[in-house]
């Protein structure tokens, strides 16, 4: 006869190396899990050192801790009745491995290491983990002693192995073994197994939740079953946010559905199995009805959405969690400088949402920021003048309409806005050259040369740096408020992947928001912004045409422009990113594939010198992305130097022997067309 069982999944929101505060967290989720009449409570990947602990993995202090948290779980009575998954790094015979440690009333049923490790893109589980390469087959693990004096055990099963409790049977999956191939849930099942477990650690990306709930529903819509899916939330120390998402699918529909973003803390043939017993029923021994499910539509959220929610609570974390009193921007009046302060300000609607909800901890974490114990946010206006200082930094380059739509932005998102002109500070630095060197630079429209021209414009860049960090340390001191404000940059993707910034400029800041999104989504989130919050100031800048306003003005009327700058269109760049990174796509190759992309619209030999023009720049540019601000990863073709995409930063930038074969082949098909054939493409 069938029954019910009742299991539990969650997000949580936990920090590296923070044991004390995962622990606690873990410690509420197991009792909301308790209270909602759950006998399974399963919790995100290696939650109790926290997913993003990187080279932390290789001290033994880290080991230990977990280890200590553990023994706090075991002893408690709060995980009574309950078998819990919680998951741990864990020493075997002296190698290390990403496991879940499942437990029922002090005693330890199994250690589960993780068969296939993810090691591309942002991870590099295989620097710090071995992958359990024996399937289907148990060891003995001997645990330290401080669990023995909890547990009484001295061994455990170690490995591949599934539980069998009274009444059904449990298997698990950690992660990347869901995305796998040859994912261990299709072998389980054929043997048996009806409900899969998968721990994550699965950070956002723009348009991925999809593909997520795609691969959990498959999981189960062959061979039935129920997929509980659990993974981390928030900002854990670094760029990735962790997006939640923890569903409950049931034969190849989804029944339950956490929240994608959010700032609350806690969210046959085959060979047999081991299998370990388990004295312990999922369901009710009085429940004698036959279950029944209602499949829910999950609600996916737009790029727009995505924007609006992920960067703003990866935000809101490292603000409460750097202990700061604020952010600081400079603020333009274009497109890239706005979509960051409207992420602020959806921050603070986030917020004040939460607080109206009944959110505690937010509500402290609001009132610590802003220094008032009695305070209570409910106007994100009103939240945005105490925590976000927005400054427009003038030079005798800007423009009267960049100004008025920064100010105007400033006012309807309500941030402290500030004016200044830089001028005096541009002058006194170029002086200083020109009495050492007795020579003054000009711009190039008063007869200056291309070096003249871009030195003095990235003078002007830096000391917008050099101004954005001395407000960020002393605006509130000036206002006689307490505590300091964290810089916030605001360069798009394709900028980086192009390199179009200066080195050491406004780009480099404490942390960017949009550092991983594109300038095509960003445009798109400036109308999101402009329909959703009402922000009329957003009109006039996404019709603007981008600058950066370095150059002087003409009749009172910028005449540079990003695009024409770059020698390329964002449009453009966009395609060449995906290209270089997601496509692997080196100069030739990304030839080959443009001349077929773009047939209707280019000639090969215009091809051949768009991609050449790219790969110059790019290569020329590239030293710039190790100094790159820690930007919040939106794109899988982000040219983060940190971890994600690892190339050298000194180039060959002639790239002569890739750029001869484009030659060749623009020469073949130039002929084969009857076209006269020119030497080389250029």
């Amino acid at each position: 006869m069938s029954r019910a069982a009742t299991v539990a999944t969650c997000a949580l929101n936990q920090w590296a190396l923070d044991f004390e505060g995962n622990l606690e967290r873990i410690f509420r989720s197991i009792d909301i899990a308790k209270r909602k009449g759950a006998r399974y409570r399963l919790g995100p990947e290696l939650e109790i050192c926290g997913y993003g602990c990187s080279d932390h993995y290789y001290e033994s202090d880290t080991l230990l801790h977990s280890f200590q948290v553990l023994e706090k779980l075991l002893q408690s009575p709060a995980t009574q009745d309950i078998i819990c998954d919680v998951g741990m790094p864990v020493l075997h015979r002296n190698v290390r491995y990403n496991c879940r440690v499942i437990f029922l009333n002090r005693k330890i049923l199994l250690i589960r290491p993780k068969m296939s490790l993810a090691n591309a893109g942002n991870y590099r589980e295989l620097r710090w983990f071995t992958p359990w390469s024996k399937a289907r087959h148990v060891e003995e693990y001997f645990l330290p002693r401080i669990i023995q004096e909890v547990t009484g055990q001295e061994t455990v099963p170690f490995g591949d192995a599934v539980l069998a409790t009274k009444d059904t049977c449990l298997g698990a999956e950690i992660c990347e073994e869901l995305w796998a191939p040859n994912s261990p849930h299709i072998e389980m099942g054929l043997d048996g197994v009806e409900i899969f477990t998968n721990s994550s650690g699965s950070h956002h990306v723009l348009r991925k939740s999809r593909c997520r709930v795609d691969l959990v529903n498959s999981a189960t819509a062959k061979n039935g079953g129920i997929y509980i899916l659990a993974n981390q939330k928030g900002c854990d120390g670094d760029r990735l946010y962790y997006d939640g998402c923890a569903m409950i699918s049931m034969n190849g529909e989804t029944v339950a559905q956490g929240s994608q973003f959010s700032l609350d803390d806690v969210a046959s043939k085959v060979s047999p199995y081991p299998r370990v017993k388990v004295d312990f029923t999922l369901s009710c021994p009085d429940d004698v009805a036959v279950p029944t499910f209602m499949p829910i539509q999950w609600r996916h959220h737009s790029p727009e959405e995505e924007i609006s929610l992920g960067p703003a609570c990866w935000l809101w974390d490292y603000l409460r969690r750097s202990k700061q009193a604020g952010f600081l921007l400079p603020l333009s009046g274009g497109i890239d400088s706005s979509a960051t302060a409207c992420i602020v300000y959806s921050m603070c609607h986030q917020v004040c949402l939460a607080v109206k909800n009944g959110n505690a901890d937010v509500l402290a974490d609001a009132r610590r920021i802003v220094n008032d114990e009695t305070y209570i946010p409910k106007d994100p206006q009103e939240f945005c003048k105490r925590i976000f200082t927005t400054c427009y930094m003038a030079s005798e380059n800007s423009s009267q309409d960049t100004c008025n739509r920064a100010k105007l932005l400033a006012e309807q998102i309500g941030s402290y806005h500030i004016n200044l002109n830089m001028d005096a500070a541009v002058k006194a630095v170029v002086g200083i050259f020109s009495v050492v060197t007795g020579r003054t630079p000009q711009f190039s429209t008063c007869g200056g040369s291309s070096r003249e021209n871009l030195a003095l414009q990235n003078v002007q860049a830096r000391i917008r740096m050099v101004l954005a960090y001395l407000f960020a340390q002393l605006t509130l001191w000036a206002r006689g408020m307490p505590g300091g404000l964290l810089v916030l940059g605001s360069a798009n993707v394709d900028e980086s992947l192009h390199g179009y910034m200066t080195k050491y400029d406004c780009s480099s800041a404490d942390i960017n928001p949009i550092g991983g999104i594109s300038k095509t989504d960003l445009k798109n989130f400036i109308q999101y912004c402009l329909e959703n919050f009402q922000l009329t100031a957003l009109r006039s800048i996404m019709s603007a045409p981008p600058t950066a306003e370095l150059e002087p003005l003409v009749d009172g009327q910028v005449v540079q422009t990003d695009e024409a700058d770059m020698g390329m269109t964002y449009a453009e760049l966009s395609i060449y990113g995906k290209l270089r990174k997601i496509a692997k796509a080196g100069p030739y190759s990304m030839f080959c594939k443009l001349i077929n992309m773009w047939k209707e619209i280019c000639t090969p030999r215009e091809v051949a010198s768009k991609v050449k023009h790219f790969f110059r720049m790019y290569s020329v540019n590239r030293h710039k992305m190790t100094t790159l601000t820690p930007s919040y990863h939106a794109e899988n073709y982000s040219p983060d130097d940190n971890r994600f995409d690892l190339r050298p930063f000194l180039y060959n930038t002639s790239w002569s022997w890739q750029f001869r074969c484009i030659d060749k082949q623009v020469s073949k098909l130039e002929k084969n067309e009857g076209i006269s054939v020119a030497e080389d493409v250029d």
